[in-house]
């Protein structure tokens, strides 16, 4: 999977707050798919879906133990959304620090960026 698509997927999955209730119980450890359902009032086929979209997004992964289904979660997505936000938490924050630094009046709004020169063909 290449990264954009990853991330797509992250934050798809994350796009619902059943998945997000979901992966914050799995931050706590390991849980059965019936421990995961227990706290909503959503039938079975639908909790199933809502982890499906979790596996599919690698979010999550499950095994079998005897005739349990369990699910812990993976953090590798995670931590690559976290980038992804921390690049542009970063740009945004120079960004409105410029803003707030020409608001202020510390630059000067008259001096005019510096003019390339051309050259002719």
């Amino acid at each position: 999977m290449s990264s954009t698509t990853v991330l797509d997927a992250t934050f798809a999955a994350l796009a619902d707050a059943t998945r997000r209730a979901m992966l914050a119980r799995l931050a706590q450890g390991e849980a059965s798919v019936n421990e995961l359902a227990q706290p909503f009032r959503l039938a079975l086929p639908t909790i199933s879906k809502h982890l499906a979209v979790l596996e599919r997004a690698r979010l999550i992964e499950k095994r079998r133990d005897a005739t349990r289904r369990l699910c812990r979660m993976r953090l590798e997505p995670l931590n690559q959304a976290s980038e992804w936000i921390a690049t542009y938490t970063s740009f945004w924050a120079s960004t409105l620090d410029s803003l707030e630094e020409f608001a202020s009046g510390d630059v000067n709004p008259a001096r005019k960026p510096a003019r390339r020169s051309r050259s002719r063909r």
